[in-house]
């Protein structure tokens, strides 16, 4: 199912035995749009703290409580190693949750990511990290924040088309498969959504996304709107629209 990031922050989080807190954010890395780690506000069980929780222990989000299960016990969560949610996460600090939570580094082994199962919106990723050593050998890669992000400037090949109003998740695999883009200011009324796969380059010192498509090309992609459903039917027309083929394993 897909989900509007923002629509779920605030969500309660309940381990295997009990309330852990809400959701604040979700950090993704950037080359394969995947999410890595949520952020959650532990309120008055541990003040003034957040924590990360991996991505491969979130349930499915039920709408209806506005909560999320999470395969985690609230003593694993309450020992987790401390991290500064304010600032860039480090891999190093990543493989450290990791073994701490009993979790396999998704980079290692060549493995893409949280454990892909069939999904129509799972798409391709352009990087796989392998081998030993990894760690040392990628340097201090990054996480991103969805609510740092949110807001950036997208730039097509020919000018400005807009700012990102959303990130569209989907909780099988847990992968950012949509950013929903404000166009106002360019054409007035409308808004699009653009596949991660054609994001360019990302220039993060200057708030500004780069994608490989012209203007034009973005303004006659297939329609989105509140009256359209955003399915694996519509992923499969945007991907061939942008000549994209789907990932499924």
């Amino acid at each position: 199912m897909l989900w509007n990031a923002s629509a779920l922050t605030g969500y309660r989080i309940e381990a295997t035995d009990g309330h852990l807190g809400t959701v604040s954010d979700l950090l993704f890395d950037d080359q394969s749009w995947a999410i890595r780690w949520l952020v959650v506000d532990t309120g008055h069980w541990l003040p003034g703290q957040k924590v990360l929780l991996p991505a491969t222990a979130l349930g499915i989000p039920d709408a209806g409580q506005r909560q999320m299960p999470v395969r985690l016990a609230r003593q694993q969560v309450q020992d987790a190693p401390g991290v500064e949610t304010d600032l860039p996460v480090s891999r190093q600090m990543e493989l450290h949750l990791s073994d701490h939570y009993g979790a396999e580094a998704y980079w290692a082994n060549g493995s893409n990511a949280i454990p892909l199962i069939a999904s129509p919106y799972l798409m391709e990723p352009r990087h796989h990290y392998e081998g030993e050593g990894i760690v040392a050998d990628m340097g201090d890669a990054q996480l991103r924040s969805v609510a740092a992000v949110t807001g950036y400037h997208l730039h097509a090949t020919d000018g400005d088309i807009g700012h990102v109003q959303e990130f569209v998740v989907d909780d099988e695999g847990w992968r950012i498969t949509f950013l929903a883009v404000d166009t106002h200011n360019w054409w007035p009324g409308a808004r699009v959504l653009i596949l991660p796969r054609i994001v360019r380059e990302v220039d993060w010192s200057g708030s500004l996304i780069h994608i490989s498509a012209t203007r034009q090309k973005v303004r006659d992609s297939p329609p989105y709107s509140d009256a359209v459903t955003v399915d694996g039917t519509y992923a499969e027309a945007m991907s061939t629209y942008y000549g994209l083929s789907l990932f499924a394993v």
